[in-house]
């Protein structure tokens, strides 16, 4: 059973841990980051939204932009 992905506000760990399940949780981060700024359009997206590389917690419309780039996790 599937189960259907939320848009809502995640930790950047949550949503890594999503995106790659079998790594522990800093270093799932650290690869999320670096797609995120891989993709120069996403990585301007997410700025514009008051995004920064400090910030714990990603909005929904952040997640939204991620999946929307790279897919449901």
């Amino acid at each position: 059973m599937d189960k259907t992905f939320i848009i809502r506000a995640y930790t950047k760990k949550e949503l890594a841990l999503l995106y790659f399940p079998d790594s522990l949780p800093h270093t799932a981060v650290n690869h999320l980051m670096a797609w995120l700024r891989r993709c120069t359009p996403l990585w301007q997206q997410l700025q514009a939204t008051g995004y920064s590389p400090t910030c714990k917690t990603l909005s929904p419309r952040q997640v939204a932009a991620i999946v929307d780039a790279l897919g449901e996790p």
